[in-house]
């Protein structure tokens, strides 16, 4: 198991997130600058009901030229890259569309005056350079980072390997790179490179990998008929954050098309996903940023007062840094109010607090109680290390029955799919508190897993609100 630093890897940025968040603002502001303008050169409507038609008028024009934006690729991110060429073509595409809708509408519906076109082109115009202006200063260096380009590694070796590299080196459209094959095999049914990709080591090392660079896709190049083989292989990448998928090509079963996904020209079976990517990830991360800026701000008061508090009974800094595992198994740092004597405190937490724990302030029993000591993290969901909901995070040499996490909980590490979280369904249900026993920890790992599985927005909301509840619970709190 390698654990790696925060900083490793450029995260893949999905480009569907991209594109509905530019949708949205040129919705919105095409819709309102069409709404405006049209209120200001109506002179009447032909039958009455100004307002209905005018607001009907806006947004059909709105909906319209993303329409015409859309179909013209122009929400491609190599469309942003180059905005000087994707803001004149967006420009002319609503431009001709506000257009055709002026001349339909002043025919049938309502009189406007000839300055709406002109004052349509200037929303137009200001909209366009500057949003396309600002996308291409983010796309570009991001573009020359293969930010947008998902990195893929292929399970397998020999023929089946090589169908699926061919096939994916000639589909057109896909922006990917394939870091390499792996597999246990060294003989002539498994070469040491394929198609100018190398072998870059056994299976097992494949995890090793993904932790340490980013891996967004494993393809599994065996056929479905290598069941014992395959079923190996899935047992030990299963724990990984990553898409995980079976090539078709190398299946010899005939399934129905809707059971594959197409990558280019490439059939897949999917296996595997990542909890949390695309859309939901940038939902999920919003609402956590969202949450921890108005928490902080809510209880700046009682932050500052454990300050004075924690302070005033003993010497030392307030907080207190531990470096805790993070998603993908990252090391990160967070940060507490310190409960514990300076001269004691317990860094990597190798033996866990205790009832009447003699290290533990008295000012620290109550913060621990209450889960207070654990406010500070509010700042590492800013800055995007944890979530607010999410399975805790534990300390590197925490143990359960004297033995590291890992080695007493099967599927441990696969809790590091997503983000930790200062909160989770595993506390609201009752297991918060010290994991000293074999049962404790599995069943944090147990319920911690059924999060993942179960994730949706309205779950991280009503474990959100559940929590104060679950905090009066404190008897498995020291």
């Amino acid at each position: 198991m390698i654990a790696t630093s925060a900083a490793a890897g450029s995260r893949y940025i999905d480009v569907e997130v991209v594109q509905r968040l530019m949708k949205a603002v040129d919705f919105i502001v095409l819709a309102c600058g069409a709404l405006f303008i049209t209120m200001l050169a109506a002179h009447h409507a032909i039958g009455g009901n100004t307002p209905a038609i005018i607001g009907f008028l806006a947004l059909t024009i709105a909906f319209a030229s993303l329409l015409m934006v859309r179909t013209l690729g122009l929400y491609d991110v190599r469309a942003f890259a180059d905005w000087a060429r994707g803001a004149t073509f967006c420009i002319i595409a609503a431009f001709v569309t506000g257009g055709a809708a002026y001349l339909f509408a002043t025919a049938t519906l309502i009189k406007l005056s000839p300055a709406w076109m002109f004052h349509w082109f200037l929303i137009l115009t200001f909209h366009f350079v500057l949003t396309r202006g600002a996308a291409a200063l983010w796309a570009s260096p991001m573009a020359a980072k293969g930010r947008f380009r998902k990195r893929i590694a292929i399970v397998g070796g020999g023929k089946s390997a090589e169908n699926a590299i061919h096939t994916l080196e000639n589909s057109a459209g896909i922006d990917l790179d394939i870091v390499g094959l792996f597999d246990d095999r060294f003989d002539e049914r498994s070469p040491a490179s394929i198609r100018a990709h190398s072998k870059i080591g056994k299976i097992d090392e494949l995890a090793e990998y993904a932790r340490a660079q980013r891996v967004d896709l494993i393809i599994v190049a065996i056929p479905l008929t290598a069941e014992a083989r395959l079923l190996h292989i899935l047992k030990r990448l299963w724990e990984l954050p990553v898409d995980i998928r079976i090539s078709g090509q190398a299946s010899k079963l005939k399934l129905s098309p809707g059971a594959y996904t197409q990558l280019g020209d490439l059939p897949l079976l999917a296996v595997f996903d990542r909890p949390l990517s695309g859309w939901s990830s940038f939902l999920k991360s919003a609402l956590d940023r969202t949450v921890a800026a108005v928490a902080l701000v809510g209880l700046a008061p009682v932050m500052l007062a454990i300050v004075a508090m924690v302070k005033y009974e003993s010497k030392g800094p307030a907080l207190f840094r531990q470096r805790r595992y993070g998603f993908n198994n990252e090391l990160i740092e967070v940060y507490k109010f310190r409960s514990m004597y300076t001269d004691q405190a317990d860094a990597n937490a190798s033996k866990l607090v205790t009832r009447d724990d003699p290290r533990v302030t008295r000012v620290g029993r109550i913060i621990r109680r209450t889960s207070l000591d654990e406010l500070p993290q509010l700042f590492n969901v800013l800055t995007g290390q944890l979530s607010i909901v999410g399975p805790r995070p534990h300390a590197t040499q925490a143990k359960a029955a004297d033995a590291l996490y890992e080695q007493v909980a099967d599927g441990y590490f696969a809790r590091h799919k997503v983000k930790p979280g200062i909160t989770g369904w595993a506390q609201v249900n009752g297991w918060r508190g010290e994991t000293d026993t074999r049962e404790k920890l599995e069943q944090r790992v147990k319920y911690d897993l059924d999060y993942i599985d179960r994730w949706s927005l309205w779950l991280d909301i009503y474990i959100i609100l559940k929590t104060p509840f679950a905090l009066l619970k404190s008897e498995n709190a020291y």
